[in-house]
């Protein structure tokens, strides 16, 4: 395995942000032929492996556009958050925020520009929540911290490098597009909106869609599809009894996470969650 940059790692706090798991998921990925993570997120995972091969996925076209913008236009977007972290503050926050409300506007937006945005709002808006209406339309507040890491020079010119140096495919879409194509030997981290354990619960908010029920089941069977290949995957999730026995078939893993991304802080602390696999750890 080629020697990994530490400067590797996430440029935005993102819902389900496996950092605090990393010491548990780690162990059980497989060498492979090709890494394959079709919710993306924050990318904790891919970016502490740092596979040579690897094809990511997330239906978020906005977070698919930073990751674009990172390995295409580095400096621009650097520049770009140079000047969002000079005028930042309150009433520039919620400028930047209803950019979104008008839709002409805002499509006329560069790409840099728009990755850019959501780097600025993430690292601005109250506990880092990446949080859109049912327009589409990102509705986080401001978050009044004193200091925000806003440019990351050091974090994006790291990306920047990975995905300069390494095969990384990036994709924006439904998940089972990008699984197409997946050979035997390749490896399939799955890390879906997860199943909510309560009706408050729900973490779907960082996209207009949603997760339900029938999605979860029709995961699964993609899971099925796979394992049939001979294809090894790995799969994060609520650790709730449809979760359980959906996957009864399969090895699980309970783990212990700190949720630290919730609107309401009495909601954050500890939960338990599931790793389900089908394959022995090499």
């Amino acid at each position: 395995m080629t020697r990994k940059n530490p400067f590797v790692s996430p440029i935005l706090k993102w819902v389900g942000g496996k950092r605090q798991l990393l010491d548990c998921i780690e162990p059980f990925i497989p060498e492979c032929s090709t890494y394959y993570e079709p919710f993306i997120g924050g990318g904790a995972v891919l970016f502490c492996r740092q596979p040579g091969r690897a094809v990511i996925n997330d239906s978020n076209q906005e977070l698919i556009n930073v990751y674009l913008t990172i390995k295409e236009e580095p400096e621009a977007l650097i520049e770009k958050l140079e000047e969002h972290k000079e005028k930042n503050c309150e009433d520039y926050f919620y400028q930047v925020r209803s950019m979104d409300r008008d839709k002409e506007v805002f499509e006329r937006m560069s790409h840099v520009e728009r990755a850019a945005r959501i780097i600025y709002l993430n690292k601005t808006c109250y506990n880092g929540l990446f949080r859109v209406n049912s327009a589409g339309e990102f509705n986080s507040p401001w978050g009044r911290y004193k200091n925000p890491n806003i440019t990351n020079e050091t974090t994006i010119k790291a990306l920047h490098s990975y995905f300069q140096k390494a095969d990384v495919t990036i994709k924006c879409g439904d998940y089972r597009d990008a699984l197409k194509g997946i050979r035997k030997g390749a490896f399939v981290y799955f890390d879906p909106p997860y199943m909510p354990i309560s009706s408050s619960a729900s973490f779907t908010g960082y996209t207009s869609g949603g997760f339900d029920e029938t999605e979860q089941i029709a995961l699964k069977e993609q899971c099925d599809r796979l394992n049939k290949k001979g294809i090894r995957f790995l799969l994060s999730n609520s650790s709730c009894p449809f979760i359980e026995d959906l996957y009864k078939d399969y090895i699980i893993e309970h783990v212990n996470a700190k949720r630290v991304i919730n609107a309401n802080p009495k909601k954050r602390g500890e939960i338990k969650e599931v790793l389900v696999r089908n394959y022995e750890p090499d």
